[in-house]
């Protein structure tokens, strides 16, 4: 799954990535670009523009793959550059979840109050799918793995907007990501016995 990722994400962006290469634009702008772009579609999904946002929410992950792909290709991979991906990417996925938040706050007529409390379940969720990885790779162990990441999160979610099912794509949401969760956790365990015993 993870090697399918890699290489579709590869063969979309190279032609664009080989032509900013040219540019001089660098992989920060980037990603400042795509968390610029992100801000808009959580302002739409607030108001109410489901359609529109989940398209413009499709385009800001177009940016978020192409930052790296750019930093790799034109060998200006940083730490400074990670470390702002990760920290843009968390603040993205937020602001377009409180921005559904908003929309359901502002029409009770149509959504229940526990409306709410999914877009919660599925932010703290989305965050931990990230943490255990970013932990676990600080701490030496690999943790590649689960069937939903960021990835997927944003296209299930872009999908939900444009077709306005935010319950039922929540809710998918909510319950791969507690299983993607599981899963690192019990990679990580694993993979820390396996260090441990060498």
């Amino acid at each position: 799954m993870q090697s399918l990722r890699k290489a579709f994400q590869t063969w979309i962006t190279r032609p664009v990535v080989s032509s900013l290469a040219r540019t001089g634009i660098t992989p920060n702008m980037v990603t400042w670009t795509g968390f610029l772009i992100i801000l808009a579609a959580g302002g739409l999904a607030a108001t109410g523009h489901l359609f529109a946002a989940g398209w413009v929410l499709l385009l800001s992950g177009v940016f978020d793959i192409i930052d790296g792909a750019l930093a790799r290709y034109t060998g200006k991979v940083t730490a400074f550059g990670g470390v702002l991906d990760s920290t843009l990417d968390r603040l993205s996925e937020g602001v377009i979840l409180l921005g559904i938040m908003a929309h359901f706050l502002y029409h009770p007529e149509k959504y229940a109050p526990w409306a709410s409390i999914l877009v919660g379940i599925v932010l703290i969720a989305s965050f931990l799918v990230s943490y255990i990885r970013s932990r676990a790779e600080g701490a030496g162990l690999d943790c590649q793995v689960g069937i939903f990441t960021r990835s997927e999160r944003v296209i299930i979610l872009a999908l939900g907007l444009m077709i306005n099912q935010l319950i039922i794509i929540l809710s998918i949401i909510a319950f791969l990501s507690i299983v993607t969760v599981i899963q690192r956790l019990v990679h990580v365990s694993r993979r820390a016995g396996t260090v441990k015993n060498r």
